[in-house]
């Protein structure tokens, strides 16, 4: 009998609620005594996670497919544009097997018909937190699968369903298990992480001897106790999330939002299906302010949306001006198969889309450089993820990974900081995007 395990390669695009998947289903793979390998030679089969949002997204997911095919030749396809099978099956027929999101037990069934597992119990060996595929210090916490609105832009919920609810216990237990493994800092993550436990009518359960609601101001009282940082993302401007405010006064949280608020016309939200009352979006991000004064709040905007107009565009960029978000995101409006939005009059040129996009931008790096000058002088407590010669690379509590700005520390390498530990940062200088400095020796 050959000692070798079999070996299975892996890629894994989209957001980072399909990178949660990725993890689930390597964990799976290494506890039956798999290998990962990190070539397609290497690999007797290879497990493409894809994404099938945008149809960017879908044309990256079917090329990757194709390079693994060509690669290797025995491919299993999974994840979100395994909902439409029929388009994997014409541009690449040679497919082992097509599954959705979060179909863990046909990936695995089909790893099995294609590479029988030959599992030692005594030899393979997995952590208690399971595969990661993020640093060490840093994880993603996944609270929630689907999602109850239906938002005309997106076919999310015809791909991950409607919202599904875990366990507060079982969440906080994974939290616990990660804080124990060294990971410093959770991101919340789900498709509407304000609607945690509406589906299960906030059922309670019981962890470390105390009582806890399935609701997103409960979990996050519970995660407070764990001492890491705790970062909410893709959270939906519900009045209840005034509730978790307090908090992030009081350090239990990090002062962060990710709320993405679409766009500013009540007459664009309303075509997006998406909540239009844009004066009291203003009053709350000032009460929110009032209670939190360092309150980071990052967004994401859809421009060129079909029917906008210039004066609505407009509105959109008075409300930047107005709201003086820290974080922005924008894209512009592309039709995604499926979509109700596709069948809206009024389609903005593509031409007209680019450019309201290029002064949305241009709009934001103002208010982004003028907030981030304003930290120069400070001192900013920083999570180190990396050194790049001299510098260490970290961010300061209102930046999440790879989607914010960083904090380049130019003394990094000579203060002796590793990735994962957290330091005090002078801030020195800034640029539209990230902050610069190093940390003060005693004299």
């Amino acid at each position: 009998m050959s000692l070798a395990n079999p070996k299975v390669g892996f890629v894994s695009l989209g957001c980072p609620k399909a990178l949660v998947d990725s993890e689930r289903i390597l964990t799976q793979l290494r506890v039956e005594g798999y290998d990962i390998v990190q070539t397609y030679d290497d690999a007797d089969v290879v497990v493409v996670n894809t994404c099938g949002f945008i149809d960017s997204a879908v044309a990256e997911s079917l090329d990757a497919i194709g390079e693994a095919i060509a690669e290797n030749g025995k491919v299993i396809v999974t994840g979100c544009l395994g909902k439409k099978p029929e388009q994997i099956r014409e541009a690449h027929p040679g497919v082992l097997s097509i599954s959705g999101p979060q179909d863990y037990g046909s990936v695995m069934s089909a790893v099995h018909a294609a590479l029988p597992p030959k599992h030692d119990p005594f030899l393979d060996l997995v952590p208690d937190t399971g595969i990661k595929l993020t640093p060490k210090h840093y994880a993603y916490l996944k609270i929630s699968e689907g999602c109850n609105h239906r938002c005309s832009f997106c076919i999310i919920p015809s791909m991950r369903g409607d919202l599904v609810s875990r366990p507060v216990d079982q969440v906080l237990r994974e939290a616990e298990k990660l804080a124990m493994g060294g990971v410093k800092e959770l991101l919340v993550i789900s498709q509407d992480t304000s609607a945690y436990g509406v589906d299960v009518k906030y059922a309670q359960r019981e962890w470390r001897g105390k009582s806890y609601q399935t609701r997103m101001k409960a979990l996050c009282e519970g995660l407070s106790e764990l001492g890491m940082w705790t970062r909410l993302h893709y959270v939906y401007p519900y009045p209840h999330v005034d509730e978790i405010i307090p908090l992030m006064a009081e350090g239990k949280l990090l002062p962060y939002l990710d709320i993405p608020f679409q766009h500013a016309s009540p007459r664009v939200l309303k075509l997006m299906k998406r909540p239009g009352a844009v004066d009291k979006t203003l009053e709350r991000i000032q009460r929110w302010r009032s209670i939190a004064p360092d309150i980071a709040i990052r967004s994401t905007f859809i421009v060129g949306f079909p029917g906008e107009t210039e004066a609505e565009f407009e509105e959109l960029l008075d409300f930047l001006d107005e709201a003086q978000l820290d974080r922005v995101g924008a894209f512009a409006y592309s039709p995604v198969e499926g979509a109700t939005a596709n069948a809206l009059p009024d389609p903005v040129p593509e031409e007209v889309k680019q450019e309201r996009l290029a002064r949305f931008m241009e709009k934001q790096a103002e208010i982004s450089a003028a907030k981030l000058e304003a930290k120069v002088g400070t001192t900013q407590r920083c999570l180190v993820d990396a050194l790049d010669g001299e510098l260490a690379i970290a961010r300061s509590m209102y930046d999440a990974p790879e989607i914010d700005g960083l904090v380049q520390i130019q003394n990094g390498f000579m203060a002796g900081v590793k990735p994962g530990e957290f330091v005090d940062v002078e801030i020195m200088g800034s640029d539209e995007h990230d902050l610069f400095g190093e940390i003060a020796f005693d004299d």
